[in-house]
């Protein structure tokens, strides 16, 4: 599995859809899903939850919950679905998740985690892998991190990817845990010194290529966050300047590739807008990026039913077809 760089697992934003967007851009990248909670899998539609298209791989599926056995037979019907890792939450901050006994809180419950990666690892051949935070509310010493970390080790686990921000439970939001604790890369590198056998994946304040390869001579790989989802294309970027690919889809391009997939959806009963609105920020920085995300704010919303405009909207959406000029620079 090539980690050197993956998109994070994002609520609301690393769909099924964006995924397999994602994946015109860049063919290397590795790609995670939404958190799915082991408790959704065993008591809800599966196939809605976790079906994908093959064109998305490689992807990995990343799990919430804090149940040996839940997350056990979750990780197999993962490996069934044809994912190609199963990662386990112990990041997210929300006061949902930590009600619900998984994400963030965890990292107060080492040997408990340690059991659930242990089941986890027993019931798939997949690799099993950890996404954490350095730290939570007053405790983020580097040494409690390296305990904690120890602990996971034991399991037989091998890949360890660190936001490095501690998480506030309970006192920030999802949104400000993302921003106002300080990010100490010095953590992570110091966790790839004593682990020099493990893979330590580095996550957290990634906003452009420029940053990758400073932070790969120091990690294993970069997981990159919202700056992906916001402006996508960079990761044609990576696809050129970190993996070596010689040639990449153009903007538009990638929206003429995309037309078949959409037209596809719709007629299984997807609406437009679960969609189109992962590409908003396809254009952005380019002349005409405005007049895109106008054009798209006004049409994605059509009735379902009417798939005669449906069709004529996609026609128009190729890219060369829209006038650009009249819109601003991003």
């Amino acid at each position: 599995m090539n980690r050197k760089v993956s998109v994070a697992p994002m609520m609301d934003c690393t769909d099924r859809h964006e995924r397999y967007f994602l994946r015109l851009i860049s063919k290397n990248t590795l790609l995670y899903t939404e958190m799915v909670v082991d408790e959704a899998i065993n008591r809800g539609d599966k196939k809605r939850l976790l079906q994908f298209n093959i064109n998305e791989k490689p992807v990995a599926l990343q799990l919430g919950g804090s149940s040996p056995k839940l997350l056990s037979e979750a990780s197999k019907i993962g490996e069934d679905f044809g994912y190609d890792e199963i990662n386990l939450n112990l990041g997210c901050p929300s006061k949902k998740v930590e009600k619900g006994k998984f994400g963030a809180c965890l990292m107060k419950e080492p040997n408990l985690v340690a059991d659930c990666l242990s089941k986890m690892q027993a019931s798939t051949n997949l690799p099993v892998t950890i996404k954490t935070r350095i730290g939570y509310d007053n405790v983020e010493d580097y040494e409690n991190l390296h305990n904690f970390i120890t602990t996971l080790k034991s399991t037989g686990v091998k890949t360890f990817i660190i936001h490095a921000r501690k998480a506030m439970l309970g006192k920030f939001t999802p949104k400000q845990n993302l921003n106002i604790p300080p990010l100490k890369y010095e953590y992570v590198y110091k966790l790839k010194e004593d682990f020099p056998n493990e893979e330590i994946i580095i996550n957290g304040g990634v906003i452009s290529v420029d940053q990758i390869n400073p932070l790969l001579k120091k990690t294993d790989g970069v997981m990159i966050g919202r700056a992906a989802y916001h402006t996508p294309y960079m990761l044609a970027d990576i696809e050129k300047e970190i993996f070596g690919t010689k040639e990449v889809l153009s903007r538009q391009d990638i929206i003429e590739q995309l037309i078949p997939y959409v037209k596809d959806e719709i007629k299984k009963g997807t609406r437009l807008n679960q969609i189109m609105r992962h590409t908003i920020g396809l254009f952005h920085g380019q002349t005409g990026a405005s007049y895109w995300k106008r054009y798209l704010s006004e049409n994605m919303c059509v009735r379902d039913a009417d798939v005669k405009k449906i069709d004529h909207i996609m026609d128009k959406i190729k890219y060369n077809n829209i006038d650009t000029s009249v819109g601003q620079s991003a």
